[in-house]
């Protein structure tokens, strides 16, 4: 049977075409000697391996057959076009072997025209000075962009022109660096030596895509001056040896080209069960199959204790940590693995992904089962204690200082309230249940705190609000009530949970030595709280490759800041960070990383953490303010956008384009507005989310989501930050509040792959200011106006 070799740039196709493309590559899958398929080569081309096959009578298919020594050859899929454009395609296009590196490229000397200008025209033989064949009067690598005028950061993007210089050089780099040590191709390589602006570089490097992602981006890569040595390391390049076997055929070194690490980011090989999916999903998901060499390395190595995985939103953190749930799953079959994240939507969204990517894998039903269990941390410590049944009497009492084992059920949101309305000599600053709900969760319980004496001496740092021994006796009593009335009612709250299942673990451990977990891998880990972190840590014992955690302080939008050392978890000399975003376009990026600028964020090691570096792979239109005067306005103005967004050329599905908001009643708002003026969105709360409609849900909600289109509604003063997130804080409480107000922002904005929009009606909030501080709109241009 042929193997199938799928890069993510296939073109897009309309859905019928795409029913056929897909039926084409399962015949293919089956045997290349399918009546119908008509695989046949071409004359005049530039590589002889290059075939077209049928795909219908108007449309072909190019793919390249390396056949290699053995029985069954390698069908390179490049794309399905019309007939003759795929003969055009197809005579002019080649794959080769980088003689640098030993990566497999796919060289195109003729692409489409882009909105840069002139399509570029890559070298046709190899990356080394000296041997190319297109002439210089064809090459628009070196070319300035005339068209492209965004302005991003006060430049103006394709603008060459810089008092400073060209920016490479400056930074010590050298064309035999670039063309002898990297390898990329000499063209390409003088095109971004002579690259005066970010933005300039960032157009080399979108065209260097064209003839291998690699390329483009190892300069994006040199944009943030990292030694080339660095480079090499970070996309596997400094392995090659270019000696061969001596039976070895030039078909055969293209096939170990192909899977290159570095190539592996624009070539997969997908076997039968990935095929069969493509199918039957009607597309490739290119997240699934094309990683980084970084990111497979972080996926596939082997560590010695925890390990954190830090990077900006898209940098694909979350999708390192699926690969790694696969890898583990493939190496032992019978481990005990647990896939864990902060809300329950966010758990359910990881278990369809990861069935999705191999659903060859055991999913657990149950707790220490062999397999991959997949949960949100609360549900995990519901299953713990499910697990332990009646025997958590003592884990009850090291918690919480009493006896008891009928803990059913989740305590009401408002025990809090009620216990600290009866305490007398509580200072109305103490008297809310923001403070209760921090103190408890963040001093009280990860201590297990259960007599006055203990909290009167425990130390509080970073709580903010000081309290000297009568505020404490005070609280303490508020404590005890709180205690006393939800053990007359048997429930425990969700931070109570976890630290009764983490103390029942670790005694059983002490007890017996054994575990319900060989390896848990953590999503989001920025937002869990210290009892949530010790409920994890003791789920599997220490050792090899026990915790895996990926986390972004930016985007801490629901807990305090928390450092692992205190929590048992050492991270020292195992922690690595992404910085290459590939979700969401540059100009995106740039809007959105503004949102953090001076802002103080911490890492879960206790070390200060900033937004520099963060590069995206991809290049877009500018965000789009919506300034409005009145809320109706508002309405008028996203019905309007919506409505363009549908409409338009190439249009993402209805799904693929949301509406955020700050909370949930604006979500019902905007939802009952839209619908009214007969444009049809779905509000989303919980639950998997459907097709067919553009939807509508809170910032919260869109965590861990992506969508093509993305338009921010309501960012006006009066709603962010909310009110009601800051408004009962005590003042040394509010700083951290405003940050994660700010870090939603983030990352709501950070949802959008293609186009963000952004509105709001009367003043915008002020968490804008840094937001929209490259907007280069006029003063009249920045005040509200009138829909229409």
């Amino acid at each position: 049977m042929p193997y199938i070799v799928m890069t993510p740039s296939v073109n897009k196709l309309e859905p019928a075409v795409k029913k056929k493309a897909f039926a084409f590559l399962e015949k293919l899958g089956t045997s290349d000697t399918t009546p119908g398929l008509h695989i046949e080569p071409l004359h005049n081309v530039a590589d002889p391996r290059v075939r077209t096959g049928r795909v219908d009578d108007a449309y072909r298919a190019v793919l390249f057959k390396v056949q290699g020594s053995g029985d069954d050859a390698h069908y390179v899929f490049i794309g399905i076009w019309h007939h003759d454009e795929a003969i055009a395609i197809a005579q002019k296009t080649r794959l080769t072997i980088n003689p640098v590196n030993g990566v497999a490229e796919l060289i195109r000397e003729t692409t489409p025209t882009d909105n840069f200008g002139s399509a570029p025209q890559p070298a046709t033989v190899s990356a080394r000075a000296g041997e190319t064949s297109a002439s210089p009067t064809t090459d628009n690598f070196a070319r300035p962009s005339a068209t492209n005028t965004d302005t991003i950061g006060g430049t103006t993007a394709g603008s060459t022109e810089s008092p400073a210089g060209p920016l490479l050089p400056a930074l010590g780099y050298t064309l035999d660096a670039l063309v002898e040590e990297l390898g990329i191709d000499p063209r390409i390589a003088e095109a971004a030596l002579a690259a005066h602006t970010p933005e300039a570089l960032d157009e080399v490097a979108e065209r260097a895509a064209d003839r291998a992602l690699w390329q483009a981006l190892a300069i994006l890569e040199l944009k943030t001056g990292l030694p080339v040595e660095r480079i090499r390391g970070d996309l596997a390049l400094d392995n090659y040896e270019p000696e061969t076997e001596r039976d070895e055929t030039e078909d055969d070194r293209l096939i170990q080209a192909l899977k290159h690490p570095a190539a592996q980011i624009s070539f997969t090989i997908v076997d039968d069960e990935a095929l069969t999916r493509a199918i039957e999903d009607g597309d490739f998901a290119e997240w699934r199959v094309f990683l980084h060499p970084e990111q497979r390395k972080y996926a596939e190595r082997s560590w010695n204790g925890p390990f954190r995985l830090s990077g900006g939103a898209g940098t694909g953190k979350t999708v390192v940590l699926l690969h790694r749930a696969r890898m583990l799953a493939q190496r032992n079959p019978e481990a005990r693995i647990v896939l864990t994240t902060y809300t329950k939507n966010l758990a359910e969204a990881l278990e369809s992904d990861l069935q999705r990517l191999a659903p060859e894998i055991r999913i657990a039903t149950a707790l220490g089962e062999p397999g991959v269990y997949v949960a949100g941390v609360d549900a995990l410590a519901s299953a713990v204690l499910k697990y332990a049944s009646t025997d958590i009497d003592n884990d009850v009492e090291a918690v919480l200082g009493y006896r008891g084992s009928e803990i059913t059920t989740r305590t009401n949101a408002e025990a809090w309230a009620d216990a600290f309305d009866d305490a007398t000599g509580l200072d109305p600053e103490l008297r809310n249940g923001t403070f209760f709900t921090a103190e408890y969760a963040l001093v009280v319980l990860p201590n297990t705190i259960t007599t006055r004496e203990q909290y009167l001496k425990v130390r509080r740092p970073g709580r903010g609000v000081k309290l000297d021994r009568a505020r404490r006796n005070a609280v303490w009593d508020a404590i005890e009530t709180y205690r006393r009335r939800t053990r007359m009612t048997g429930t425990a709250d969700f931070e109570e949970a976890s630290a009764i299942a983490a103390a029942h673990l670790v005694r059983v451990r002490i007890e017996t030595g054994s575990s319900l977990a060989d390896h848990v891998l953590i999503d989001e880990g920025q937002d869990l709280t210290p009892t949530r972190w010790q409920l994890l840590r003791a789920l599997a014992n220490e050792g090899a490759d026990d915790l895996f955690i990926a986390e972004d302080s930016h985007q801490r939008i629901y807990g305090h800041r928390v450092i692992l050392g205190h929590y048992g978890i050492k991270i020292v000399g195992r922690s690595q960070r992404l910085t290459l975003n590939y979700r969401t376009t540059a100009q995106n990026l740039a809007y959105a990383v503004g949102i953090l600028e001076g802002a103080p964020f911490i890492d879960l090691e206790d070390v200060s953490e900033d937004a520099a570096g963060y590069r995206s792979a991809r290049h877009g239109p500018k965000p789009m303010p919506l300034p409005a005067a009145t809320a109706a306005d508002e309405i008028s103005n996203a019905a309007d956008l919506i409505t363009r967004w549908l409409t338009a050329e190439n249009a993402p599905a209805p799904e693929s384009i949301a509406i955020l908001v700050r909370d949930g009643r604006t979500r019902d708002y905007v939802a009952r507005a839209l619908n009214d003026r007969k444009i049809p969105v779905r509000p989303i709360d919980r639950g998997v989310i459907k097709t067919g409609q553009p939807l509508v849900m809170t910032m919260h909600r869109a965590k861990g989501t992506e969508f093509a289109n993305v338009l921010l509604f309501g960012l006006d003063d009066k709603t962010l930050p909310s009110a009601t997130a800051v408004k009962f804080l005590p003042e040394t409480e509010r700083a951290d509040a405003l940050l994660r107000e700010r870090s939603l922002l983030y990352v709501a904005a950070t949802r959008a792959r293609d186009q963000l929009a952004y509105s709001w009606n009367g003043s915008r909030s002020p968490l804008l200011e840094r937001f929209v501080a490259h907007e280069g709109l006029s003063h009249s241009e920045s005040k509200p106006n009138h829909a229409g």
